[in-house]
């Protein structure tokens, strides 16, 4: 068990660092806040903040790699297993846990890990914090009972970071206190993703794209939120303007099947393509023209801070907090969800006007280095871990 040492006063204040628990559960691969729980925890000081990293994995998932993601980081990973979404097991699992590395404050990410760790901090000295990254689920299930009672459950911590101010409102309506909820926009490591005009060639090549053709491209699981069959159909008006266009889609997801389908019913084959899961996504940024999302749900969308490190001009729907991310005709031309029409004329005016696109992208590359860089995300949650420390009595 690590050293608490001796508490310093009957109130229960310690000496060392604030012990933290990430707690997480996912299926299949992940998305944006496994890269922000794993390389955060990968960059705080760990003299200040001792982090164990907790994935609830599902024995029945086939394809769940964050085990494999944090091998090679600096990261105190450990996993708790369940036979199925409601396996009793996991509870003592967790409270030995919270015990064993002397925790100090748990931080969940997801409806259940929120619920288990409101319920977890009702042992003395622990306290709860939670991420709320956004109810993006598209299931009956998830719609009237899971996301509801998540933000119930959230309304009653202690403290809650939101990634969009659109969740943060969401959260107060729920009947959370204003003041227990902090807008912490996702951010990027400008160091780790940066454009090299060197590599734009190998990039072309790697993906099969032709030097001529301008790229349009977008990143994304293939599901209901990203919309990506209203990005298709304003492709297809695009054609008609700029016939060298070519669209590439990277990700996967249960709709590949009908995205195909519709691809194929537009005659769209020879200029779209839909390239499935794609491992180097910085190199592929290399091949982008202009980068597109199209969503009409989102947190605060990782993909599209990558377009704006990577230096890829970018057009998007306003979508959660995309519009804080990259504000309209200053780092992006920004749309509403759902509007086929005003996604094409955006799409037209970017392309048309390159001296405002290269702006764009430079005020984009500026505001990640600054504003939006990991290292500021991380010193804001660090100091909402210091408040909880000295509220929970952890700390003077």
């Amino acid at each position: 068990m690590p050293d608490r040492r001796a508490l310093s006063e009957p109130g229960g204040r310690v000496e060392g660092p604030i012990r933290v628990l990430e707690l997480r559960t996912v299926r299949g691969t992940g998305g944006g806040p496994e890269k922000t729980i794993l390389l955060g925890t990968a960059r705080t000081d760990p003299a200040r903040y001792a982090i164990t990293v907790c994935y609830i994995r599902d024995e029945r998932d086939p394809i769940f790699h964050v085990d494999e993601r944090a091998q090679g980081l600096p990261v105190n990973y450990v996993e708790v297993r369940e036979r199925n979404s409601f396996d009793p097991r996991i509870w003592p699992r967790l409270k030995a846990l919270v015990q064993s590395e002397a925790i100090d404050i748990i931080h969940s990410h997801d409806y259940k890990t929120d619920l288990l760790a409101w319920c977890l901090a009702r042992s003395p000295g622990v306290v709860a914090l939670a991420t709320a990254h956004g109810w993006t689920g598209h299931s009956t299930r998830e719609r009237l009972i899971y996301y509801p009672g998540d933000r119930w459950v959230l309304a009653r911590f202690p403290h809650v970071i939101a990634v969009s101010s659109e969740i943060r409102t969401r959260l107060v309506s729920a009947g959370a206190d204003p003041a227990n909820v902090t807008v912490v926009l996702n951010a990027i490591d400008p160091v780790k993703f940066y454009r090299e005009r060197s590599r734009e060639s190998e990039a072309r090549q790697r993906f099969g794209l032709a030097s001529s053709d301008f790229i349009v491209g977008a990143v994304g699981r293939l599901e209901p939120q990203k919309d990506f069959h209203l990005l298709i159909t304003s492709f297809q008006h695009l054609l008609e303007s700029v016939p060298a266009a070519r669209l590439v889609i990277a990700g996967d997801g249960s709709l590949r099947g009908s995205l195909q389908a519709h691809i194929d019913m537009l005659g769209l084959q020879e200029r779209c393509r839909l390239l499935g899961h794609v491992d180097d996504v910085p190199l592929l940024h290399h091949a982008f023209d202009l980068y597109v999302q199209s969503s009409h749900y989102e947190g605060t969308p990782n993909a599209v801070l990558e377009a704006m490190a990577l230096e890829s001009p970018i057009v998007a729907t306003d979508a959660g907090g995309t519009a804080e991310v990259a504000r309209h005709g200053i780092e992006g031309l920004i749309v509403p969800v759902k509007d086929e029409q005003a996604l094409t004329t955006a799409l037209l005016a970017a392309i048309g006007d390159k001296e405002a696109m290269t702006s764009r992208v430079c005020a984009a590359r500026r505001r990640v280095e600054t504003e939006l860089s990991f290292d500021t995300r991380l010193r804001k949650v660090e100091a909402l871990y210091d408040a909880l420390a000295v509220r929970a009595g952890r700390r003077a």
